[in-house]
């Protein structure tokens, strides 16, 4: 089958954005006066968001009363932080730049707010080459529906069916599923602290970016 593009979401994906965000969240402990947590502890969090970051940090909910205000100031401590230590995962450079060579489109699908998805992109070096940049606020409904990832194939002029989706997340084979993508597990990524990723229901699963490269193959 021919592709005509490949979609990535960001965060454990394309860009490595743990620490920046780990830092945000440990900033915010330091305040309540809280040992910071490590790395590692934070890491399998990070595709879930400040929702996820919160509830690990602070084992806050949306509903509790404290979460609006903590989840307000982790987001202007990020605005301040975007791309300090971000930077793409080992072998995304080489992967885009064959896609590239070979006219394969390429773009992104991200649940993050298009305040922080652009600067991100346009920090990395990656705006302008992009065939499309789909944030979590682009469309009436975020992932897992299929919503943003069929905008995003419209904006590229890709046919859906013709498309992979590459993402870390349990929601990110979701949404593939139900925008009739195929959808491709990256294990090199932050996966979460659910199902292992081998009950995910993807297509494939790629153990590094070299391997996406190889489904084109």
């Amino acid at each position: 089958m021919t592709i005509d593009a490949i979609l990535f979401d960001l965060d454990g994906t394309l860009a490595d954005t743990a620490a920046d965000l780990g830092g945000v969240l440990n900033r915010l402990r330091s305040e309540a006066r809280l040992a910071p947590l490590p790395a590692e502890t934070i890491r399998p969090h990070v595709s879930k968001g400040v929702r996820g970051l919160l509830a690990v940090g602070f084992a806050l909910t949306p509903g509790n009363e404290r979460y609006a205000e903590l989840h307000q100031r982790f987001l202007d401590y990020y605005s301040d932080s975007l791309c300090v230590a971000t930077r793409l995962f080992d072998g995304i450079t080489e992967l885009l730049a064959e896609l590239e060579a070979g006219s394969v489109r390429w773009g992104v699908v991200t649940n993050k707010p298009s305040r922080y998805t652009l600067p991100l992109m346009e920090a990395l070096g990656l705006t302008h080459r992009a065939a499309c940049i789909v944030s979590g606020d682009s469309s009436s409904r975020p992932k897992p529906a299929p919503d943003p990832l069929l905008l995003a194939c419209a904006i590229a002029g890709a046919i859906p069916a013709r498309c992979l989706y590459v993402g870390d997340d349990l929601r990110d084979m979701q949404a593939a599923r139900a925008a009739g993508i195929g959808a491709v597990a990256a294990a090199w990524g932050y996966l979460g602290d659910d199902l292992p990723v081998a009950d995910w229901g993807a297509d494939a699963i790629a153990q590094s970016p070299t391997d996406v490269a190889g489904l084109l193959r």
